[in-house]
């Protein structure tokens, strides 16, 4: 059974990129464009992983990321941060709400599907 990542992610055509190429690779994808739309995909389709901006709207990716990581339902969820913030306390942010890795756009694609791959195989 293919896994299955949600992206989180308001700029469309990163999130409509993202998912082609990860289609390509034989995962499942859903994409979401805000953080209300990706806590409730998070919550129905039980993603692998998730792929969250930070700068998202109504629930910005870092708190996105521990609502999902606090919550029973989807806390062995897998996170990668992708985002634009390069701030030092960004990254410290993320990781202290659960992001297994915190990737800064714009990114390697090789490097990238390592850190995919090294999550959820």
């Amino acid at each position: 059974m293919a896994k299955k990542i949600l992206i989180v992610e308001d700029e469309d055509l990163i999130a409509k990129v993202l998912a082609i190429r990860l289609e390509g690779l034989g995962y499942k994808v859903v994409t979401a464009f805000d953080g209300e739309e990706g806590l409730a995909a998070a919550k129905k389709e039980k993603p692998d992983l998730a792929i969250l901006d930070i700068g998202i709207p109504k629930i910005d990716g870092n708190t996105l990321c521990e609502l999902i990581k606090t919550d029973p339902a989807t806390k062995g969820v897998r996170v990668i941060m992708l985002t634009g913030k390069r701030l030092m306390g960004d990254m410290e942010q993320a990781f202290s709400n659960g992001a297994d890795f915190y990737i800064n756009k714009p990114y390697d694609w090789a490097r990238f599907m390592e850190r995919v791959k090294q999550l959820i195989g």
